[in-house]
C-alpha cells in the first residue's frame, strides 16, 4: 500500500495539470516558452505518475486495467477478469 500523503500528493498533481491545461496548450501555440516555465512545475502532464486503483502501488502498472500486476494476478486467480487463463506464472 502507498502511504497517504503519496496518493494526496497525486490528487493534487492532477487537479492542477487540469486546472492549467487550457492556459498551457495557448502558451504552447503562442510559444511562449517563458511563460510556461512561470506556471507551476506540478501542472505539467508529464509528473503524474499511474498508480494502481486498489492499492496505490506505483510499479508493475497495468494500463489496460488500471491496476498492478500482483492485482491482476490475484483477480485473474478468483475468477473476477473473465477470458484469462493461468499459463504458468
Amino acid at each position: 500500500m502507498a502511504k497517504e500523503s503519496i496518493k494526496a500528493r497525486e490528487v493534487k498533481r492532477q487537479k492542477l495539470v487540469a486546472k492549467y491545461a487550457t492556459k498551457r496548450a495557448e502558451l504552447k501555440a503562442a510559444g511562449d516558452y517563458i511563460g510556461l516555465q512561470k506556471l507551476p512545475k506540478n501542472s505539467c502532464p508529464v509528473r503524474l505518475h499511474n498508480r494502481c486503483k486498489l492499492t496505490g502501488r506505483p510499479k508493475g502498472y497495468m494500463r489496460q486495467f488500471g491496476i498492478s500486476r500482483i492485482n491482476f494476478r490475484f483477480m485473474a486467480l478468483d475468477g473476477q477478469i473473465p477470458g484469462v487463463k493461468k499459463a504458468s506464472w
